[in-house]
């Protein structure tokens, strides 16, 4: 989208046929667009205003009701913080001290509207025009808020008191796309938009500063005396939040995962104990009689260690994730089996086992073993009636299938 489509859309006439739609219905889409044109409205500002409305649809699992009062586009939705996480980054300004927040690469201005909803106030600034002119929409009339465009590099950036800012760069590539048109994701702190090593400059500068990347952020480029939290929502990693400054709770790694339904629930931390990585197995039969997957983030964050001292297990190898021991623990951030049997990860003795025990149907979890699930389902010959989960890993360096029960909470 470009400058003048966002001017297009703000129109008081846009606006109003853009509010005017029923919630987006992908089957029903076709016959709106019909009925729009029908009606006179112009072609262009019809594929314009469905756009705007199919993108609503997505961004409302980011933005919640928000949405209905802002423009997207498909990267920004993509790239956009939840707001669940967007307030406690908020609140974490807050709790330090931070009356004014620089947002720097604001986005669609998502992060900006959390700092806004607990009263501070917020310079948003994007380097890109037609992002810029988005925000603007998306921001407009908030007390407090003002939204340009500009360079990180252009800015005079003082740190001064109750000073931060927050950076959430861009993890796409300008005029590289993929299959489906979108800009192509990147993976390297060097091509990131800002730079890491800008961020870390802003920092630098100004001292009280979170950087939102993407949970893939390797964990020996934690800077020294920064707060890396790892963040995870239904499952699923989301991000890495370095922190700077007053802002650092409790220095080094941590993750904070959610649990319980999306618009509510709780938000469980988990931090480093300062043991070390997790002991991995020995021999091939040192399995406990329970299993435990960590959640995602908590893996992310390389905090598996944890797990196995708070459960008395070991890895099944390192890296894996996965944690085997003799005790039964409820533990919120971690999934638990109980282990029902072990065997080597050799088709023709799995054949007869699934065979003995009636197996029909596998339901595969595997890390650190190069087994194609499909091929190894269609090698087992499977024909029985009963359903199965295993567990695929290395344990004392042999490929292990473990059958495992998962333990309903």
């Amino acid at each position: 989208m470009d400058p003048e489509a966002v001017a297009a859309l703000s129109d008081p006439v846009a606006w109003e046929l853009l509010q005017s739609l029923p919630p987006y219905d992908e089957g029903s889409a076709l016959a709106l667009s019909t009925r729009l044109r029908t009606a006179g409205h112009d072609p262009s500002l019809v594929a314009a205003v469905l756009t705007q409305s199919r993108l609503r649809a997505r961004g409302r699992v980011k933005f919640g009701d928000r949405v209905d009062q802002m423009l997207l586009t498909p990267d920004g939705v993509e790239q956009s913080t939840r707001w669940q996480l967007a307030q406690r980054h908020a609140r974490r300004f807050l709790a330090a001290g931070v009356d004014t927040v620089w947002d720097l690469g604001c986005g669609l201005g998502g992060d900006a509207l959390a700092l806004s909803s607990i009263g501070l106030c917020v310079d948003a600034v994007d380097a890109d025009p037609a992002t810029t002119a988005i925000a603007t929409v998306n921001l407009r009339d908030l007390p407090g808020v003002t939204v340009r465009q500009g360079l990180i590099e252009d800015l005079h950036l003082q740190r001064a008191p109750g000073r931060g800012a927050w950076l959430d760069p861009a993890r796409r590539l300008p005029g590289h796309t993929d299959q489906h048109g979108r800009a192509r994701r990147t993976f390297s702190l060097d091509q990131l938009a800002p730079t890491w090593a800008t961020v870390q400059e802003v920092a630098a500068r100004l001292g009280h500063v979170g950087a939102k990347l993407a949970p893939s952020f390797p964990r020996d480029a934690v800077p020294a005396g920064a707060e890396a939290q790892w963040a995870s929502f239904g499952g699923e990693a989301l991000e890495c939040t370095i922190w700077w400054g007053d802002l650092v709770q409790r220095p080094g790694r941590s993750a904070q995962v959610h649990t319980g339904p999306a618009d509510g629930g709780q938000w469980l931390e988990v931090h480093d104990d300062g043991g070390g990585p997790a002991p991995a197995a020995e021999v091939a039969d040192e399995v406990g009689g329970w299993l435990y997957e960590p959640d995602r983030a908590v893996l992310q964050a390389g905090l598996t260690g944890t797990l196995a001292r708070l459960v008395r297990g070991i890895e099944t190898a390192p890296g894996a994730g996965y944690v085997t021991g003799p005790d039964e623990v409820d533990i919120p951030w971690a999934r638990r089996f109980q282990v029902l049997s072990v065997h080597p990860l050799s088709v023709k003795p799995l054949r007869r086992w699934a065979r003995e025990s009636d197996i029909g149907a596998l339901t595969i979890k595997k890390r650190g073993v190069s087994v194609d699930p499909d091929r190894l389902r269609r090698d087992l010959r499977l024909s029985g009636s009963r359903d199965v989960v295993v567990v695929l890993s290395q344990l004392a360096g042999r490929p292990t299938l473990i059958e495992v029960e998962p333990v309903v909470t």
